[in-house]
């Protein structure tokens, strides 16, 4: 894909981008180190948020289980609106009221599976997601921070298989992935999207930010408002738009800032222009 090749202007040391169709999960396109290990930052989140439902699909606990500050739930902790602070564990607001993004409430989320199943979170990961996808170069440390995005590591060809498991799921029943890309969390919610400012609403799934009609974006502008996904402080991103029937996704080893904002849009208006 003649598209991906934009990703060798820009200002990054290193960059790795692939595109993969929805209905077969063929990989349409790949450019750059697919193979090159890159840090995720928050698009860990995806892999945490994927662990989480098939720990609720195999019995491990229920997604409205108490889980974090009084009141909240494994629900609340995915859909970012359990009320704890972004970096820290301390509550800001009660339960399902705001859409305070929160590192801190995925923290939670890994130690509530290692102590409901336990197992620690990242062999979890790794036997219940990674493995059975044969993402073999994915990992997710155990250090401070990992299941929000601190520890994770992954490839491009490793992602790639990942986002043909969110177009046609094999290790979750369709209806709870639908349910966590497709249908907003605590709707009407308003929050910070990182980087964005403020958005009302701020619409997410369970794990997953969904797109609808928040401008200026991440995504481009071409994108359906169905889409779903992340991007991470560390030049990252993947997304998936059900009404093209595609992903795509990025990674570099620069930190997110204006020059992502500026050229990730046109990365990814430019690969649903060729498709």
């Amino acid at each position: 894909m003649q598209s991906l090749r934009t990703i060798e202007d820009w200002p990054v040391p290193n960059a790795a981008a692939a595109v993969v169709r929805g209905s077969d999960g063929a990989l349409l396109g790949a450019h750059g180190p697919q193979d090159h290990l890159f840090p995720l930052a928050s698009v860990t989140k995806l892999l945490t948020a994927y662990a989480v439902l098939i720990a609720v699909e195999e019995g491990v606990f229920e997604l409205d289980d108490p889980a974090g500050p009084d009141g909240s739930t494994v629900r609340h902790l995915l859909a970012h609106t359990s009320g704890l602070a972004f970096d820290e564990h301390r509550v800001m607001a009660a339960p399902g009221n705001r859409r305070l993004y929160s590192n801190a409430g995925f923290d939670v989320l890994a130690a509530t599976l290692e102590h409901a199943s336990g197992i620690p979170f990242a062999q979890y990961a790794a036997e219940a997601v990674f493995q059975p996808l044969g993402m073999h170069a994915t990992m997710i440390n155990t250090a401070h921070r990992a299941p929000a995005g601190a520890g994770g590591l992954s490839t491009a060809a490793d992602l790639a298989r990942f986002a043909a498991e969110l177009q046609s799921p094999k290790l979750l029943d369709p209806a709870t992935l639908h349910t966590a890309t497709r249908e907003v969390a605590f709707p009407g919610t308003n929050g910070v999207l990182p980087g964005f400012g403020h958005r009302r609403p701020n619409d997410w799934g369970l794990g997953f930010e969904i797109r609808d009609h928040k401008t200026p974006h991440w995504t481009g502008t071409a994108n359906s408002p169905a889409t779903f996904g992340h991007f991470g402080q560390s030049g990252t991103f993947l997304w998936v738009d059900p009404t093209a029937d595609l992903a795509c996704l990025a990674l570099t080893d620069r930190d997110f800032g204006p020059w992502a904002a500026e050229v990730w849009p046109q990365l990814s208006d430019a690969v649903l222009a060729e498709i």
